[in-house]
């Protein structure tokens, strides 16, 4: 199973056609920040040019993202936001958009609370769903955290002053549940690769940038490009 990873797009969806093997990928997920304060006519815009590409699409919003965006994806059955995912039986995606609270008051910001929660239901749900499968698949189903907001005091949440700015919640849900891997976006210039205890996080940085992640499933072991 190949899956690509991407986000922080801003309206700037032309660079996915560049990357390879996209059209041939079993699961496309854009990761927040789909628009630029937009709403559902922009997101609209930019899935209609993903889905010609993949109609395998999950998608979560981002804080620069109208909170009307989330109801939107919801409605097409493909948010990701708050909830797992358990694709063919054989690795469980778990999301959480927007992000933590930003000097900017962007649209979908949440407490750091809010985030805990949030993250805990969708592990919940995820957990739920790897014990139903499990009887039934004869292999391990990993475990991938799709986050928009980066974990706190990593090299992936620091800004150009070098102040952390990720979420506690986030980190601490990685934490808890232990992920068998973990991607996060949000600050452009951190993109990059860190560990929290055996979890690999990345940051796959800003899409027109050339920023995404490819995660090749085999035998249930991940095998992650950053690109």
């Amino acid at each position: 199973m190949k899956i690509i990873v991407f986000g922080d797009i801003h309206m700037a969806i032309a660079e996915a056609r560049r990357i390879p093997d996209i059209t041939d990928a079993d699961l496309v997920i854009l990761n927040g920040d789909i628009t630029n304060y937009g709403g559902t006519r922009e997101v609209r815009t930019i899935l209609d040019e993903v889905l010609q590409l993949n109609k395998n699409v999950l998608a979560q919003f981002g804080n620069l993202d109208s909170p009307e965006i989330n109801t939107y994806l919801e409605d097409l059955g493909l948010n990701l936001h708050g909830q797992a995912h358990l694709v063919n039986r054989e690795v469980c995606i778990v999301g959480v958009g927007g992000s933590n609270p930003t000097p900017f008051s962007t649209p979908s910001e949440f407490s750091e609370s809010e985030l805990k929660k949030i993250a805990h239901t969708a592990f919940q749900q995820g957990l739920d769903y790897i014990s139903l499968a499990r009887p039934l698949h004869k292999r391990e189903i990993p475990q991938i955290f799709i986050s928009h907001p980066p974990p706190f005091n990593t090299k992936l949440d620091r800004i150009r002053s070098g102040r952390h700015v990720g979420s506690k919640a986030i980190r601490s849900s990685i934490e808890q549940y232990q992920p068998d891997l973990c991607i996060c976006g949000h600050i452009h210039e951190a993109k990059g690769q860190d560990m929290i205890d055996a979890t690999p996080v990345f940051n796959h940085g800003m899409l027109k940038h050339g920023g995404w992640v490819t995660i090749n499933l085999i035998n249930s072991q991940l095998e992650v490009t950053l690109q």
